[in-house]
């Protein structure tokens, strides 16, 4: 950790710098202005290669390369100069287009034509594109880590689909499951969140002011503006064109996106708590570090941090992705600036969002099941029988099979005499007693194994 670091006031700048790095070419202030040249170059260009804007002519492939090296290298220097610019008149797109001109006056096919860059543009006409851009490169880093834990979580279901295991609704001794089909639970529905994400639109506009192209006909008449510009999105920028909006691109979208993440992330607390309660009952042990510590007092202490730092996490991301989603898709009149500083939060959520996955990761590679506790554990609970006993009785038409399981059952441990004696007195064929005596719970595991080898 560089000594800057140590003084940041968010944790995400500061502690878990190192685990976030990935998400800094794409979330940060250097990383916004860079998708806004790029936008501002797309657009330049796309003007250029339109026929019925005589003014400008396509450029040669000099002046591409030129062009595409200005994003190419784009570095520290250049985000200063355009940093510069915005200090001196208080406007961070407009900074853009002076900055781009400065650039492009050196380049011969353009330097004539400098007034189409930022041509019949509002700044946010760059910025929802910009952000769509920036959300799509981050959406990339988090898919990829969503399908690295759950591909983790899916190996050890697979690894203990027979792991059989006493379940507890309510918290308490219900009838037995595996290991394996308990972790299946968690990745069906975790890839199910995750394959929605992806099937997220990411919608931009391109259309003025107010969403009407107003100074687009006004000079262009004979241009169809809507064609151009949804032309413009999906295929320069490889995004979803929104045909209607006022001067913002309202942010529908990215509710989805955000409410998307949210379940997922919901979903992986609801793991990590399991996950940690089967560590406090003995279900998996932890890998031990030699050199970790524990607790500052308490030597023996291996504790499960790592989903506790998880949930912790995705506990701060989801209450910022919950503002995003009620705040984004809310905008007075045509257009209102309060949307601007949230979007610049965008990256918080999403790095308190990796973080935790990493957390998980880490978490899931310590873990090592024990399954002599959980055999102990359905040993000690027999009672748990008592559903698959009553529902043979029904199908024998015994009279009030339930009752009888209750009688006998409910609250209570009940031994294997106990049991035995029960089966014993049943008006049920002698096949049938010798196969409920013969039962115990590591058998009583219905289609557990299968469904966790399948998932």
């Amino acid at each position: 950790m560089s000594n800057q670091s140590l003084y940041a006031i968010s944790p995400i700048d500061g502690r878990y710098q190192s685990k976030t790095l990935e998400l800094n070419n794409t979330f940060s202030e250097a990383a916004l202005i860079r998708y806004r040249v790029q936008v501002e170059l797309a657009w330049l260009e796309m003007l250029a290669d339109t026929p019925e804007i005589r003014d400008i002519s396509p450029f040669d492939n000099t002046t591409k390369t030129a062009l595409q090296t200005i994003l190419s290298d784009f570095d520290e220097q250049d985000v200063e100069r355009v940093k510069r610019f915005e200090s001196e008149i208080n406007h961070d797109v407009k900074a853009i287009e002076y900055f781009l001109k400065e650039k492009c006056a050196a380049i011969p096919a353009i330097s004539p034509h400098l007034e189409f860059i930022h041509f019949a543009c509002t700044s946010e006409d760059v910025n929802n594109l910009a952000y769509a851009l920036m959300v799509r490169d981050g959406c990339r880093v988090l898919s990829s880590c969503m399908d690295q834990l759950t591909h983790a979580i899916r190996d050890i279901a697979h690894g203990n689909a027979d792991a059989a295991m006493l379940s507890r609704t309510h918290g308490q001794p219900a009838s037995p499951t595996t290991m394996g089909k308990e972790l299946a639970n968690f990745v069906y529905r975790l890839e199910r969140q995750s394959r929605q994400l992806n099937q997220v639109p990411l919608l931009g506009k391109i259309n003025g002011a107010v969403g009407n192209y107003n100074a687009h006909g006004i000079a262009y008449p004979e241009v169809d503006w809507p064609v151009l510009a949804k032309t413009f999105i999906e295929q320069r920028l490889e995004l979803d064109f929104n045909p209607y909006t006022t001067q913002i691109e309202p942010h529908d979208y990215m509710a989805e996106l955000f409410d998307t993440t949210a379940r997922f992330n919901t979903v992986l607390i609801d793991f990590c708590r399991d996950i940690w309660s089967y560590i406090a009952i003995g279900y998996f042990g932890q890998t031990l570090k030699q050199n970790e510590v524990g607790s500052s007092a308490m030597p023996h202490k291996v504790n499960p941090i790592d989903f506790e730092n998880a949930e912790g996490n995705l506990g701060i991301a989801n209450s910022l992705f919950s503002h995003f989603s009620e705040k984004l898709p809310v905008s007075r009149w045509q257009r209102d600036l309060s949307d601007s500083t949230v979007l610049r939060n965008i990256g918080v959520a999403f790095a308190h969002s990796l973080l935790a996955y990493k957390s998980c990761l880490r978490g899931l590679a310590k873990l090592r099941i024990n399954r002599a506790t959980m055999e102990n554990d359905l040993q000690d609970n027999l009672e748990v029988l008592a559903e698959a006993i009553q529902t043979v009785m029904r199908r024998y038409q015994v009279p009030k099979p339930y009752e009888l399981l209750k009688d006998l059952t409910r609250g209570q441990k009940l031994s294997l005499q106990q049991l035995t004696e029960f089966i014993d007195s049943l008006p049920l064929p002698d096949e049938v007693k010798q196969k409920l005596q013969s039962l115990r719970p590591h058998h009583y595991i219905g289609y557990a194994k299968k469904l966790a080898q399948d998932v």
